[in-house]
């Protein structure tokens, strides 16, 4: 080891790694519906929202087949986030449900609860993918549970 040390520090400890992957799984456990975990420290864009779509569909959030994934794009050092769902989702649960989602994540980031504020929100959204979306025979799970750890 040189005179500096420039070995990145984990964004989440592996314990809160476990807890979100863990909460994904419950959610996901009883729908077809996907959700995925997107976290970086900056959001280099004006819009999170648009940062959230580039991440979206490089991951190929759009490909599955009841259009029914959802994505928690978090940029924690600039405090930004987005929640996006896709098509099938959207059209069933509508803008007030992401606002309401947003605003259950603003609350609990605010408080510095941001584990448990993903666990919450990942939670209400498992729910409402059940509703509309329940697991059926043969249902597969089309995308990884992990987090996705960006720049």
């Amino acid at each position: 080891m040189g005179l500096f040390s420039f070995r990145k520090k984990e964004i989440f400890t592996e314990e809160e790694k476990n807890r979100i992957i863990h909460a994904i799984r419950q959610a996901e456990r009883l729908t077809s519906g996907e959700i995925r975990l997107f976290v970086e420290n900056r959001c280099e864009y004006v819009d999170p929202m648009d940062r959230a779509r580039e991440a979206f569909l490089s991951l190929g959030m759009d490909k599955t087949k009841q259009r029914n994934a959802v994505l928690l794009y978090i940029a924690l050092r600039d405090h930004q986030f987005a929640i996006l769902g896709d098509q099938g989702i959207h059209e069933k649960v509508g803008t007030d449900f992401w606002q309401k989602e947003a605003l259950l994540l603003k609350d609990h980031f605010s408080s510095n609860k941001i584990i448990e504020g993903i666990e919450v929100c990942v939670k209400e959204i498992g729910e409402s993918l059940l509703h509309y979306f329940p697991f059926e025979a043969g249902d597969a799970n089309e995308l990884p549970d992990d987090i996705v750890f960006g720049r």
